[in-house]
């Protein structure tokens, strides 16, 4: 088989000032490079976009370095072995790995972790499989401690990791759980479908008036991926002891001026809140378990989950767009 000369590669074109814009991005062909020894030529099926991309393309430190400008971007993608100079993959092997935003990608095999070959639905190791549902287990477990009985909120409850917090926080005993979304549709969406006890749209009223009412006897551990009113509205709520885990931001990723911080940190000292982030790459050890179990609770219909697919790696820089505007329902892939 003949390896292909070139591929397409998205390139961070510019840094967006708040909300990014499609001429921040650049579609690029470039050469692509046969495998060396140990390393493998992967052509991606699926790609995955994530919010923290977001933080990325601006040039400041952070846990996970920005994009650099004028070279290709990087992210989640799952593919197919074409080619391989490494021992224990073939061609036709499917794989999990760090370089999306791409057609081809060459990279150590090291870097790559298996996909089962015959699993219907390659895209899930992008999100309830993958990243997403780690980063929703862990925060669960290892950050916010979660005990039977506890009341559990969720913002951003319909996204990909917000929807398996929730209904990974039912199976693992809370007496009930909240979500937090963006649209009746997807309100209706955890209620039904993912079996919140409770949901509202934040657009519909202040946070702080729509909490009390979905949670009359307050919560223990509020998993956050918005901040924001939501952050200030969960510590009004908070029960004695409650926790706090500190996934994400996603209100202030856009802004262009500090946003104000929570107004009423002081309830954290009576009320012996514990508050705590979380980078879910911290917690390898934990993903054979993860795996595991929640490939059993997928499997046996007890963890459902949706995706939200744009067709075209052309259409990566849209899909993420659409992140940040709270387009997508459960995990946005790229298909390509």
């Amino acid at each position: 088989m003949s390896l292909p000369a070139t591929g397409r590669s998205w390139h961070l074109a510019s840094r967006p000032h708040g909300t990014p814009v499609p001429e921040n991005f650049a579609l690029r062909e470039v050469p692509v490079r046969a495998p060396g020894e140990g390393e493998v030529l992967v052509r991606n099926t699926h790609l995955s976009v994530d919010p923290y991309m977001r933080g990325r393309m601006n040039d400041q430190k952070s846990y996970v370095p920005p994009f650099a400008l004028d070279e290709p971007m990087d992210g989640g993608a799952v593919g197919e072995v074409v080619a391989s100079e490494a021992e224990g993959l073939a061609p036709g092997d499917l794989v999990l790995h760090g370089l999306g935003w791409r057609d081809y990608a060459t990279l150590p095999a090291r870097r790559t972790a298996p996909v089962p070959r015959d699993t219907p639905r390659p895209s899930a190791y992008l999100g309830v499989l993958g990243m997403p549902g780690f980063t929703a287990w862990v925060g669960l477990r290892e950050i916010g401690g979660i005990k039977e009985g506890d009341a559990v909120l969720v913002s951003g409850a319909a996204g990909a990791v917000g929807s398996t917090a929730g209904q990974l926080a039912r199976l693992m005993g809370a007496s009930r759980v909240v979500g937090s979304a963006g649209s009746a549709e997807k309100v209706d969406l955890l209620t039904g479908e993912y079996g919140f006890d409770a949901a509202f749209n934040y657009r519909d009223a202040p946070v702080r008036e729509q909490l009390p009412k979905a949670a009359p006897d307050g919560i223990d551990l509020y998993f956050d991926n918005v901040g924001g009113d939501h952050l200030e509205a969960a510590l009004t709520a908070m029960n004695l002891h409650g926790r706090i885990v500190l996934c994400g931001m996603i209100a202030q990723y856009n802004a262009t001026e500090p946003p104000p911080g929570p107004r009423n940190l002081a309830l954290m000292v009576g009320k012996r809140v514990r508050a705590q982030g979380m980078i879910v790459g911290d917690h390898e050890a934990s993903r054979p378990e993860f795996l595991a179990q929640v490939t059993a609770w997928v499997e046996s219909g007890e963890l459902r989950y949706r995706e939200t697919v744009l067709k075209g790696l052309e259409n990566t820089p849209e899909a993420l767009l659409g992140v940040l505007r709270g387009d997508n329902t459960g995990k946005m892939i790229v298909e390509l």
